[in-house]
């Protein structure tokens, strides 16, 4: 039940993010307060706080099972999690009260740490709908055919995406750097508000993780926000956090600026027994 569930999400998630604002202003831009959720019946947060104003860089990081993941699949809405507590402001709005569709279209993006294939769908067709009614989303006319390609061209490059993956369907048969970069490569096109990296840096070797890395900094601006989850100091050699949280038992007990990620890598996770 549940793999159907992520599926299904995922499906939801491809093809609704289409709609992301390109207006985020609002310098709180997530506060949560207290938030328990859990996933058939076991309670995975519980209690958790955080606030993430504009243009700030949040790694979260933390031993297995602490609820990293949780965390980001509660944000989008995946459905086989259940919020039993708290609440969650994105924007100034309640974001438990919208639809994935909805907290796409107020600008929420997950990127993957497992991305799923789309078969049957070209990446170039995809992309095309989903600009165009983001584009429509906003007021504006659909793009011609050749700045649409234009414009693809553009973000390729900045994620370093081969151009022979674009006439594929969305991940099929894509290595796990493939998908990956698929991943920053819609980022790249839709530009949300918030985007929330789940493990990016998982099976991309070390040019890849600099590409893809350049291409999330490339796309950051004072009025949008990242969270970078991950279990390595070596991505936010890349992607610079203003935060550094350790999730631990379903919350968050400690944060630091990027020296707190060497100490992590250097000590690991034991002070969280003392």
């Amino acid at each position: 039940m549940v793999a159907h569930s992520t599926r299904q999400y995922a499906t939801h998630k491809q093809t609704n993010i289409a709609s992301s604002r390109s207006d985020c202003t609002n310098n709180h831009m997530l506060e949560i307060k207290n938030l328990h959720a859990s996933i058939a019946g076991k309670e995975i947060l519980k209690g958790l706080n955080l606030t993430i104003n504009e243009g700030e860089v949040h790694a979260i990081m933390g031993p297995n099972g602490a609820g990293k993941s949780t965390l980001s699949n509660v944000l989008t809405g995946h459905p086989a999690y259940t919020v039993t507590e708290g609440e969650i402001i994105f924007r100034g709005k309640n974001l438990l009260e919208m639809t994935p569709e909805v907290r796409a279209r107020e600008g929420i993006f997950l990127s993957f740490q497992y991305p799923v294939e789309i078969p049957g769908v070209s990446i170039v067709n995809f992309m095309r709908t989903a600009v165009n009614e983001k584009r429509q989303h906003e007021g504006k006319e659909p793009l011609k055919a050749t700045d649409f390609l234009k414009l693809m061209r553009e973000k390729k490059a900045l994620v370093g995406m081969d151009n022979k993956l674009t006439n594929r369907s969305v991940n099929e048969g894509f290595s796990g750097g493939e998908k990956k970069r698929n991943e920053i490569f819609q980022m790249a096109m839709l530009e949300p508000c918030l985007s929330i990296l789940d493990e990016t840096d998982s099976g991309l070797d070390i040019d890849a993780l600099r590409i893809v890395a350049e291409g999330v900094n490339a796309l950051k601006t004072p009025k949008t926000a990242s969270i970078v989850i991950t279990h390595y100091q070596r991505l936010l050699d890349y992607i610079v956090p203003d935060f550094v949280h350790v999730l631990a038992n379903g919350k968050i007990v400690r944060t630091g600026g990027k020296e707190l990620a060497l100490e992590l890598e250097a000590n690991g996770y034991a002070f969280l027994n003392n």
